[in-house]
């Protein structure tokens, strides 16, 4: 008696608790009290049910091959200088190569040791008319391609959790491709420009003897500068300014540390405040240290955004961006900036945007179909197993509550996927009683009591019901494993619900008969 006792106690403690957890994701809600709703974790619709974007991102792997083999360039030629190696100069060749020239056959032995030894990733694909072309293993050309697709997602995905989408999903495709789900999103267009930004940040010097105007007219510029354009806005209306900026970059917004929004108290308008760590606030002193007087252009994604005159040496790391933004584009550049460069361009290969009236149809449409598979699973089991199938109803209905309480535990995100899994584990819920009920007709076809047929019967099917249960969950777990995020969503209601279906075949459906037996005393069994 003790033992129905306290499983009773549990099963309504299960029942009552799944209850409060998942009835705030409910249209009850509203009726709730506040307290409730607001510490309750609710389910998540995903993008099948609430509507959002669906974006596919094609990454350019070989360009960042190349920024990378570029930036090695540059790299080689300190370690020249600093050895004192004799050489002519270094650029890069193609794609993947760099090609350092030499003034006499005696350097070249030299040049090959040191970019040798301190580097190890070039192999000598050509040496000729006083020139060798270092070119970059196939190897970790290969890597640089993975990791820029990795870290293309890492930064995605640090400025979709930026801009506030609830359970976005960011994940591989193929080999170049990303795939980003972003439910309830009501501005795509926004969302893109976010994602697809490179945010390259540089501090280029202006070149101030050369008239800006004409230059973007004759397009006669020294070697060593180039013409970048800032673009304004005055009372709706946009016109590009044109300048002369030197091709050096002094600092890049690698050494980022912060970026945040903040209001010019002269103006009130928004700009965006830079915080650099200590190596780069070292060199943003030096800069301003070394060129007072002079114009420092701050270029985003080779576009200046303000090119103020450096009155005094800046220490402390700290800068601005200002240019007439809104709150909004100030807002978005800030989160680019703290999320961290693209290292390669990405271009949308394909836009999907999923209406909420479409998802909402889903929603109607999967429910009808959960309801009316539950309900004739249901009365079959009332038609053949008679009282014993209504207790199997009982702990296919338990089941279904807990499992809605377990995902609002989880903050589970519920997919169309997911839908049609709760309807399978409302089916694997009625297998396993089926099995054991089966059990008892044998056993009391052989001629046991009710309270021994269902003892054996319960104790014959266990091993059958748990291998079966095992079978699923395995499926299940590779299919959260391998899957994408809608099957991801059919996995998880899968793998919890067979879990919870375990517990209410083989306990919940048990006290009933239990109470019946030792409790009522039943002389025979409706089964």
């Amino acid at each position: 008696m003790k033992s129905i006792f306290w499983r009773i106690i549990l099963l309504a403690v299960f029942a009552v608790a799944a209850t409060a957890l998942f009835l705030p994701s409910t249209p009850l809600s509203p009726r709730l009290p506040d307290f409730w709703v607001k510490n309750v974790s609710k389910i998540n619709l995903g993008l099948d049910l609430q509507g959002g974007t669906h974006l596919v991102l094609s990454v350019d792997q070989d360009k960042a091959v190349e920024n990378h083999v570029k930036r090695l360039a540059e790299s080689v030629e300190d370690a020249l200088k600093k050895k004192n190696a004799a050489y002519s100069s270094v650029v890069r060749d193609g794609a993947t190569g760099v090609a350092v020239s030499y003034p006499d056959e005696a350097a070249a032995a030299s040049i090959k040791k040191i970019v040798g030894d301190d580097f190890g990733i070039f192999e000598v694909s050509g040496a000729k008319d006083n020139r060798i072309v270092f070119t970059l293993e196939a190897k970790e050309a290969a890597r640089l391609k993975e990791w820029a697709l990795l870290q293309s997602l890492e930064t995605i995905r640090n400025r979709i959790d930026k801009f506030g989408v609830a359970e976005p999903l960011i994940q591989k495709q193929g080999a170049n491709e990303l795939v980003v789900q972003l439910p309830g999103l009501k501005d795509p267009d926004r969302a893109i420009q976010l994602i697809g930004k490179t945010a390259v940040l540089e501090f280029r010097l202006l070149d101030e003897t050369i008239d800006a105007g004409r230059a973007a007219n004759t397009m006669f510029i020294p070697p060593d500068d180039e013409i970048l354009y800032q673009t304004e806005r005055v009372k709706g209306a946009s016109g590009s300014t044109p300048y002369v900026v030197k091709k050096e970059t002094l600092l890049t917004g690698e050494f980022l540390t912060d970026a945040r929004v903040a209001i010019d108290t002269r103006y009130n308008e928004p700009y965006v405040s830079l915080t650099f760590d200590a190596p780069g606030a070292r060199i943003f002193e030096r800069i301003t240290s070394q060129n007072k007087g002079k114009r420092l252009a701050i270029v985003l994604d080779g576009k200046v955004h303000s090119a103020p005159v450096i009155n005094d040496v800046i220490s402390g790391g700290r800068a601005q961006i200002t240019g007439r933004f809104t709150h909004e584009e100030a807002s978005d550049l800030a989160i680019v900036l703290r999320a961290g460069a693209l290292p390669a361009p990405v271009t949308v290969v394909q836009n999907v945007t999923v209406g909420p009236s479409l998802g909402q149809d889903s929603i109607n449409a999967g429910v009808r179909a959960a309801l009316l598979g539950a309900g004739a699973v249901l009365v079959f089991m009332l038609i053949y197993y008679k009282f014993s199938g209504l207790v199997a109803d009982f702990a296919v209905s338990l089941n279904i509550i807990m499992l809605l309480g377990v995902m609002s535990a989880l903050n589970a995100t519920l997919t169309l996927p997911g839908i049609a899994g709760i309807i399978l584990t409302v089916g694997m819920g009625v297998d396993s009683n089926v099995l054991i009920f089966e059990r008892i007709k044998e056993e009391l076809r052989s001629g046991r009591t009710p309270r021994s047929a269902v003892n054996a019967g319960y104790d014959r099917a266990l091993w059958t019901v748990i291998d079966s249960h095992v079978t699923t969950l395995i499926t299940a777990a590779v299919l959260f494993q391998f899957g994408s995020g809608p099957i991801k969503g059919f996995a998880v209601t899968l793998f919890v619900g067979i879990l919870i279906n375990l517990f209410t075949a083989l306990v919940g459906t048990k006290v009933v008969f239990d109470i019946m037996n030792d409790k009522l005393r039943v002389k025979g069994l409706s089964i």
